[in-house]
């Protein structure tokens, strides 16, 4: 492999055989190296495939402040959601992970906590990505000999919901967490209910709320040029649903003045309907 670009000590440049350009990492990978040298593939530990230019200097300035065990140690955590989610996931989520598994840990040695304010509602809507949170303490513990709370748990799970959402701003997961939290208070409100949250159904309802929210955020309204003739069937077929659909429709327009339009109607109710009857405790 030829460097085309050195980063740090630990991280260069190359392009692979198809003319991709791509990171790869190992412990003093490019000591007493310079452009257009070759490099030990035996000394790789980590390769990694970043979008554009930006993300090239974000990535370096993680490797000046933050260790390579970091790196590797995030790139672990990520590698268990891959699996657990059957899908790739974009290398840029190792950046953000890495400099919040660093902070934490380092200020947890310092005697210093963060509560996490979504704690519960991040165990009730991402249990998948909470459990990859718990399970990466356990790596955390291993490797650096030290027990961080629940609530970092839940803090690794908003970076994983954030990469499956291909989002590049925390803040916009939070907000959608509060958006599920709100639409689902009004759902049990209504019908005096709580959610089995092990159901298939449970998980199908808070996977669309994610989507749904998120696009509610970025005011991504959606553009109806017709009826849905659907709608009718589904408010005779799923009235009660639909009348509390009604009401998270008013709550959507007074708090985030958006218009929830027939489509969403319709999804919405059938989820609702679902959720409700056959997720429901007795």
């Amino acid at each position: 492999m030829i460097i085309k670009r050195i980063l740090t000590n630990n991280a260069v440049v190359i392009d692979d055989v198809n003319q991709q350009e791509k990171i790869v990492c190992g412990k003093g990978i490019a000591f007493k190296k310079r452009p257009g040298m070759e490099i030990d593939e035996a000394s790789i530990n980590q390769t990694f495939i970043l979008d554009g230019g930006g993300e090239y200097s974000r990535f370096e300035q993680l490797l000046k402040d933050v260790p390579l065990e970091y790196l590797e140690l995030s790139s672990e955590i990520i590698n268990m959601a891959k699996l657990e989610f059957a899908k790739n996931f974009k290398d840029n989520v190792i950046i953000t992970l890495s400099d919040h598994l660093y902070v934490a840990i380092k200020r947890c040695k310092e005697g210093g906590i963060i509560s996490n304010p979504l704690l519960w509602d991040i165990k009730n809507f991402y249990e998948i990505e909470y459990d990859i949170g718990l399970r990466a303490l356990e790596l955390i513990k291993k490797k650096f000999n030290i027990q961080l709370p629940d609530d970092e748990a839940g803090f690794i799970a908003l970076h994983i919901v954030n990469v499956e959402l291909d989002e590049d701003n925390m803040d916009h997961i939070f907000q959608v967490t509060k958006v599920i939290q709100e639409i689902s208070t009004i759902v049990k409100y209504h019908f005096h209910t709580e959610f089995d949250t092990s159901n298939a159904y449970y998980y199908r309802f808070i996977t669309h709320l994610k989507f749904f929210a998120l696009r509610l955020l970025k005011n991504n309204q959606f553009n109806e040029e017709e009826e849905n003739e659907l709608l009718d069937v589904v408010k005779d077929k799923y009235c009660a649903s639909y009348e509390c659909v009604l009401k998270i429709r008013d709550f959507l327009k007074r708090k985030y003045k958006y218009t929830l339009h027939e489509d969403e109607i319709v999804y919405l109710t059938i989820h609702v309907h679902r959720v409700v009857h056959k997720t429901k405790k007795e």
